[in-house]
């Protein structure tokens, strides 16, 4: 019985090989839809990575006692890094706070007469953190400050809780939009695909009857159709990927000028999978309800 299947199967593959533009076209027509659904979803990611970028991050900057020892804070700053949503870290040791005090007074005030041991700066680090790890705990941000104010010779932790609220409200506001309009894509590419894999399918009407006529069951008729239906999806929905993922690659840098710097990225492996799947189960089941009919 297994044997069967996968000779079923495996002649499933070999009878593309009987309407050969048949099949091309409609492999181009569901190759050409992915492409188009593929392109609103790497819009829509990027317009949303790029708003998630400037509203979704929150900043916090710690202050350490002064004449705290180098190796202890440099210890906590590799520390720091490994911290969930982290985005980003900036740290000033007294010297470097000194300097850049200096440049941003456009050098009016020289304080190297400070030296070393009278430079009253301590040691600082400016943390940026995506507050989208922690949307769906309430405590996050709390949690948050209370491990950092009791890291061992911090002083002060300075942040803007306002900035907290407004990212997280942010980051709900887009994940209530952005899921609703993928799934109403999919269901344009679903009435699409499914469609054509239909039409595709009357080129081999005179096979189906005379299969029903001559006693064959309605699991030997339906399989290799499906596992035709199946591969066209996936060749179709793989190949519209490659062709966005090197359209990607391409144009990566093409909005990374002021004041943009926008620099585009693929879509994240989830979605790839959510559209080569969608696709593909689509194919199945058009081959199937079209069999049906």
């Amino acid at each position: 019985m297994l044997g069967l299947f996968f000779r079923l199967i495996g002649r499933g593959i070999r009878d593309m090989g009987l309407h050969p533009w048949a099949n091309i076209f409609t492999l181009v027509a569901v190759t050409m839809v992915s492409i188009l659904a593929g392109l609103f979803m790497l819009t829509l990611h990027n317009v949303n990575q790029e708003l998630l970028k400037s509203k979704g991050q929150v900043e916090i900057q710690i202050f350490w006692v002064a004449n705290t020892p180098a190796e202890d804070y440099e210890k906590q700053w590799a520390d720091l890094k490994n911290i969930e949503g982290l985005k980003d870290i900036r740290t000033f040791t007294p010297e470097n706070a000194l300097k850049q005090l200096s440049e941003a007074l456009s050098d009016s005030d020289d304080f190297s007469w400070l030296g070393e041991s009278r430079n009253p700066l301590p040691p600082t680090a400016l943390l940026s953190f995506s507050v989208e790890p922690g949307v769906e705990n309430e405590r996050w941000a709390a949690d948050l400050l209370h491990d950092l104010k009791a890291l061992p010779f911090v002083d002060k932790v300075h942040y803007n809780p306002l900035q907290i609220d407004l990212a997280r409200g942010w980051i709900s506001l887009t994940q209530s939009i952005v899921w609703p309009i993928i799934g109403f894509l999919g269901l344009i590419v679903a009435l699409v695909v499914g469609n054509t894999m239909r039409l595709s399918l009357m080129t081999r009407k005179d096979e189906i009857e005379i299969l029903y006529l001559v006693g064959a069951r309605q699991w030997f008729i339906r399989l290799p159709l499906l596992t035709g239906g199946a591969l066209l999806g996936l060749v179709g929905s793989s190949t519209a990927l490659g062709i966005l993922y090197a359209a990607q690659q391409f144009f990566a840098d093409i909005l990374n000028f002021p004041p943009l710097f926008m620099k585009l990225t693929f879509l994240p492996p989830e979605q790839c999978l959510i559209l080569a799947g969608t696709v593909t189960l689509i194919g199945m089941l058009s081959s199937f309800v079209a069999v049906k009919n």
